[in-house]
């Protein structure tokens, strides 16, 4: 039988899972594309180093020219994260003529462009499935289920730090702080977890998700980003008692212009399919012309869950390689990437949680509510806790459906207000999802 080999550059969780799964499903793979994909090499930092995966030493080297510069490997698989030395590193793969399957989300939304140009140019592949949410294969299904349809909008829980927090926020009543604790000790956050919990990492996925809806590159810092850390128990439990729960979603709206993109916590309601995501999973509801509405569900992260999206990845550039070997591999997606910039969300209508913190003075409801009004932001419903003397007032608002530009510019007013203890704040309501509809013109 053919043999393909493979070279790999990291050999942390995500390649451990992947020797494994080519290890323990290695004979049905073979038969899936009748060849064997053969790890040559895999690079590492420390060859010493403990690894829960018992690796051959032989198989291990410090130098990257030991996989880049041998002429047998076929395939490049990157896992080291981050953009440097990963860009140098896919970059001279590419030049080599080596094809790539890659995990890294963040190389490929703020170099994604010169990338796959440079593959282009050689008729060469990457593959990146594991870079959206883990081993759900939503961009598999965006890219060859739903290549005939039309994607209007996606929205995801796409980050598993944020949403672990948030659910345990909201079934335990703990803070932030206290979730986030619990977050690190069970290994769903990172030492540092800025990146996920400002909304960076959902960010970067976001961009790669449009790449594939719509085939257009959108740099991941003009997407606008709120993170999960100014979300207070009060909130959750205002949320738990209008009927929302609250979610980190990331959003993209594609129309006929710009896409609208954006990354914020989200008041959800109860009843909605994405209400329903606990812990750290994941998981994307797809809306297109003909389908309708698809969702993608599934763990975001972890060993054995990426290393699934990453081995179907190399399945499928051996399948490349050897169904055409004679004259290289067909034309493949984003060969030609266009840049583009998102749409300004000024004009996004939704309904609005608004936090307003106020001294328990005389008037204060009506210069607040005057405040609005100038704006063009209507009320639909006011809550209020109720202080005990001299205590301060969390004023509770929903607005109805209110363009962004106005619900901002209310917000800025209400915060140079003598009576403003502390910045508002707001969070986005997501409208319910409306009921299924009968086709006609079926059986009867």
């Amino acid at each position: 039988m053919r043999s393909i080999h493979i070279g790999m550059l990291g050999l942390g969780n995500v390649g451990q899972g992947v020797l494994r799964i080519l290890a323990e499903n290695g004979a049905a793979i073979q038969d899936r594309i009748a060849a064997e994909p053969v790890i040559g090499r895999v690079l590492v930092r420390d060859l010493a180093k403990a690894r829960e995966l018992e690796v051959d030493p032989a198989l291990l080297t410090l130098d990257p020219d030991d996989i880049l510069e041998d002429p047998d490997v076929r395939v490049v698989v990157e896992l080291i994260g981050g953009i440097e030395p990963a860009r140098t590193y896919v970059l001279r793969a590419l030049e080599a003529g080596k094809h790539v399957v890659t995990a890294n989300k963040a190389l490929l939304a703020e170099r994604g462009e010169e990338l796959f140009a440079a593959a282009a140019a050689r008729g060469l592949s990457i593959y990146f499935e594991g870079s959206v949410a883990g081993g759900i294969p939503v961009l598999r299904a965006l890219r060859e289920g739903l290549a005939s349809d039309r994607i209007d909008r996606v929205i995801g829980i796409v980050n598993g730090t944020s949403n672990y927090i948030l659910d345990a926020m909201s079934r335990t009543g703990a803070s932030y702080e206290q979730a986030l604790a619990a977050a690190q000790a069970a290994g769903f956050a990172e030492a540092d977890p800025t990146l996920d919990v400002e909304g960076g990492d959902a960010a970067h996925k976001l961009a790669l998700l449009t790449l594939v809806c719509v085939g257009v590159r959108v740099d991941p810092d003009q997407i606008h980003t709120d993170g999960i850390t100014r979300v207070r128990p009060f909130d959750i439990r205002m949320a738990a008692e209008l009927g929302y729960v609250i979610k980190s979603l990331a959003i993209g709206e594609f129309g006929d212009g710009r896409p609208r993109l954006r990354v914020h916590p989200t008041f959800v309601p109860r009843d909605h399919i994405l209400a329903g995501v606990h812990g750290s999973y994941n998981a994307v509801e797809v809306s297109s012309r003909a389908l309708g509405q698809s969702m993608y569900y599934g763990k975001g992260a972890g060993m054995m869950p990426t290393g699934v999206a990453v081995v179907s990845d190399i399945i499928e550039v051996c399948r490349d390689i050897v169904g055409f070997s004679e004259g290289g591999p067909p034309p493949g997606a984003f060969r030609e990437v266009r840049a583009l910039e998102p749409a300004p969300l000024d004009e996004l209508e939704c309904e609005n949680y608004l936090c307003v913190h106020v001294p328990n003075v005389p008037g204060v409801l009506g210069k607040v509510a005057s405040c609005l009004g100038r704006h063009g932001v209507s009320i639909k419903r006011m809550n209020q806790d109720t202080p005990g003397a001299g205590e301060p007032i969390d004023m509770v608002i929903l607005t109805e459906r209110t363009a962004e530009a106005k619900v901002r510019a209310a917000l800025a007013e209400l915060d140079t207000f003598d009576l403003s203890l502390m910045p508002s704040h707001r969070f986005r309501i997501l409208e319910s999802e409306a009921p299924a509809q009968a086709v006609d013109g079926g059986p009867r």
